[in-house]
């Protein structure tokens, strides 16, 4: 076995693991997406899922030796980095909210407590 040949086959082996390994990744992160108990897990678990595709197409760029497949995974990482930005920001909102809501809550029963004393 000559060493271009070694190689080309432990570049094979590595990239069969790599997608086993990624496959995994992508079966435990769509599991967190279904089964995330609140909305912020299921957003980590969207920006996994992004990670995880631009893993897949590094594999497979290395594996067709098209550099193409870089600029795809480098749009992709900046369109996932947006993504995750505003929905946290709309988490930040909706969390808001629901505390304006509790203090108004509190201020109506603290109203209404103050009624029944007089």
């Amino acid at each position: 076995m000559s060493l271009h040949e070694f190689a080309r086959w432990s570049l094979d082996i590595s990239l069969s693991v790599a997608l086993v390994l990624l496959s995994a990744a992508f079966l435990i992160t769509v599991t967190r997406i279904v089964m995330g108990p609140t909305l912020p897990d299921r957003v980590l678990g969207l920006d996994m899922l992004t990670s995880v595709a631009i893993g897949f197409i590094a594999v497979i760029g290395i594996d067709t030796g098209f550099t193409l497949y870089i600029d795809i995974a480098i749009a992709l990482g900046l369109v996932g980095f947006l993504a995750t930005v505003a929905l946290a920001r709309f988490i930040m909102a909706r969390g808001k909210t629901e505390e304006e809501r509790v203090e108004q809550l509190r201020a109506a029963a603290n109203v209404a407590r103050a009624g029944e004393k007089t």
